[in-house]
């Protein structure tokens, strides 16, 4: 590339930025306002009465004119660099195809990681940030599954059952696309930061909101718009009936995606949302191939093309394989302490080790730890155990 051309990218770059860094411009009044200019250098260099024609308030028109969003967008290309990120706007090749069809695509994604991973058939899973275990075990599974057979899966980085979802793709190398509500340089919940790495060197962390944007609450909604958006459908595990999920779920109907959902125990509140949703008219799913079944015909060949023969009934089933339990004396605990377990509901070590009495404290441990090596079980807070589905 010629120094002449790297400087027009640059300055290219920076009126992007610039455009997105104008305070009060919207994506539907940015998007008009492209239209009818072109290029964001060409917005900057009309006049306000020119803006004004173009059907923005007086106001607005003179910020655009004065240009002080520049300062802000020399600052964003700092942080860019700082981050090893990419700026995308909407005209940029690699932008999302099915978020550059919705009412009010960004103008601009700022990403981290694998943007190859934009051109993949995407599955957006969601649901409550309070998941049970059941609900956290079935994300896992979809997950891993739907990754299997080529779909990249998508959530929202929240602890929860958007975490569950990130790793179950990751768990058997899928592809995986956090959209956040902060910056792309943000990690939120803080406890996700080891999550956060691992998704920059194997998935892709995306945002439309700019470099060291806090996680405020009224991001949130806006970014749920862009999950369903970016996706061929939107998966919902467990929620409240008015919970974030159910909200990106209306927003997926809206943009004319599929609705899937996951139905639940009736006398949990985490149920509520995709029951009802199921009554609603989602498609109920109980594996993968639910979710198979509802593609398109030309997602389905999308799919096919990478090789998957699970798409044509042929083959074994993309079901998590599982160690054999050990040989002898332990595998025999083993078997038993798993048959007490269950996948919806977390058992208490001291309630495990008074349901097998014939077993001593020691043999039992020992086969927890094993089975927990195994994947089989996880073991989460105050000594509870669950079955790993």
């Amino acid at each position: 590339m010629s120094m002449q051309a790297a400087r027009l990218q640059a300055d290219e770059e920076l009126d992007w930025l610039a455009l997105r860094m104008v305070p009060g411009l919207g994506a539907r009044t940015a998007a008009k306002l492209l239209e009818r200019f072109r290029t964001p250098g060409a917005i900057f260099r009309a006049s306000r009465s020119e803006l004004e024609a173009a059907g923005v308030g007086g106001g607005l028109a003179q910020t655009i004119v004065s240009g002080c969003a520049f300062e802000d967008a020399a600052t964003q290309r700092q942080k860019i660099e700082a981050s090893a990120a990419v700026a995308l706007p909407v005209t940029d090749p690699r932008y999302p195809a099915r978020l550059r069809e919705i009412f009010d695509p960004p103008i601009l994604l700022f990403a981290r990681g694998r943007l190859e991973l934009l051109a993949n058939l995407m599955l957006a899973i969601v649901g409550t940030r309070r998941p049970t275990p059941y609900g956290v075990a079935v994300t896992e599974r979809l997950a891993a599954d739907l990754g299997r057979v080529g779909l990249t899966i998508v959530s929202g980085m929240a602890r929860g059952i958007d975490t569950a979802a990130h790793r179950g793709a990751l768990s058997v190398g899928a592809g995986t696309v956090a959209m956040l509500g902060c910056g792309a340089d943000v990690v939120y919940p803080t406890e996700n930061r080891k999550l956060a790495e691992r998704m920059i060197e194997t998935g892709l962390l995306i945002s439309e909101f700019p470099m060291g944007s806090p996680a405020y609450p009224q991001n949130f909604p806006i970014r749920n718009r862009t999950i369903s958006g970016i996706s061929a459908g939107v998966l919902v595990v467990e929620g409240a009936q008015y919970s974030g999920s159910a909200i990106t779920a209306r927003l997926a109907l809206e943009q004319g995606r599929e609705v899937f959902a996951v139905p639940g125990n009736v006398t949990s509140k985490m149920s509520w949302g995709p029951n009802l949703l199921i009554k609603q008219g989602a498609k109920l799913v109980q594996d993968f191939n639910d979710v198979l079944e509802e593609l398109s015909p030309a997602d389905r060949r999308w799919l096919a093309a990478l090789r998957q023969p699970e798409l044509c009934g042929e083959g074994e089933q993309p079901a998590a394989a599982r160690p054999a339990l050990p040989e002898g004396p332990a595998g025999v605990v083993a078997g038993r302490v798993l048959s007490r377990l269950k996948v919806d509901a977390a058992l208490q070590m001291d309630d495990l080790l008074e349901s097998l009495e014939e077993f001593t404290s020691s043999e039992i441990i020992a086969a927890l730890f094993e089975l927990e090596m195994m994947g089989a079980v996880r073991q989460l807070a105050g000594k509870n155990f669950v079955k790993v589905w």
